[in-house]
């Protein structure tokens, strides 16, 4: 009977969280200002790719001016970049290469409404030209000590690198980003990992990066740690995963590179779901 009871609250509790998270909605996106539904959409599942909506504009850093200034809550902002057709090629790959039952369509979280604490999973794309508010900052702050994942992808160069260093101030002003060993279980929850390069966007195949001569050479993996020495922010810096999970079925695109996108993808979403 205790059991029963124990269950059965936990089963109230799931379907609280479960009526309290907002309907999925599709925005426009400065790539896919129309983009269609799969017919499953609707479909009942345990996990959904959460992205995280951001305003643009961040700071200016030695005349540096990031791109798409608009209602970044309307879409047609950095947040949508590879939106959605990334997130719905890695929800795909996650379904047939785990067990974790992943739904078909994503889910845009904003901050500014308190919607990332119903969500284990937060990815953010171009987060050196982002401009977070300090409220934001401290929202995020809250999501990760309590347990969420935050994955930063697709920023290049010195001045890019810069502008998200400043921003992480304001999440994490006394935690350091620090290179992530290879040892570290994010690297093994399902994939072994040890050989990982530089993931190109697929404007860029031609020079291998962007921002090539600004830093943009070389892939780096870095973290921020919580106290207890779990990764809560995972740093791609240098790569585009994104762009690599968005062009995964395009015969242009190196299946190489988008191999390893989709297997560094997958072993962040059971890390934040085991650590």
């Amino acid at each position: 009977m205790r059991l029963r009871f124990v269950l059965g609250i936990l089963g109230l509790a799931v379907s609280g969280a479960l009526l309290a998270q907002k309907p999925f909605r599709q925005y426009p996106g400065v790539e896919y200002t129309q983009f269609e539904t799969p017919p499953d959409w609707a479909d009942k599942a345990e996990f959904a790719f959460a992205r995280l909506m951001f305003p643009g504009g961040g700071p200016d850093v030695d005349g540096y001016y990031p791109r798409f200034q608009g209602d970044w809550r309307l879409g047609l902002s950095l947040w949508t970049q590879d939106y959605p057709r990334a997130d719905r090629h890695f929800s795909a790959a996650l379904r047939r290469l785990t067990r974790v039952s992943t739904r078909s369509v994503e889910q845009p979280i904003n901050l500014d409404e308190n919607e990332e604490f119903d969500w284990p999973w937060l990815y953010a794309v171009q987060v050196g030209e982002w401009g977070i508010t300090p409220r934001q900052g401290k929202e995020l702050r809250e999501y990760l000590l309590r347990g969420g994942f935050f994955a930063a992808d697709d920023f290049h160069g010195d001045m890019e690198r810069e502008v998200f260093e400043r921003s992480m101030k304001l999440v994490f002003p006394d935690r350091p980003i620090v290179d992530i060993p290879d040892d570290d279980a994010i690297f093994h929850t399902v994939y072994d990992l040890n050989d990982r390069f530089q993931i190109p966007g697929q404007a860029h195949l031609r020079e291998g990066c962007k921002n090539c001569d600004e830093g943009g050479r070389g892939a780096h993996w870095r973290g921020i740690y919580d106290d207890k020495g779990r990764v809560m922010i995972a740093i791609s810096y240098n790569s585009d995963m994104g762009d690599a999970w968005e062009w995964a079925d395009d015969p242009y695109y190196p299946e190489k590179a988008a191999s390893l996108a989709i297997r560094i993808g997958v072993n962040y979403v059971v890390y934040s779901m085991t650590h």
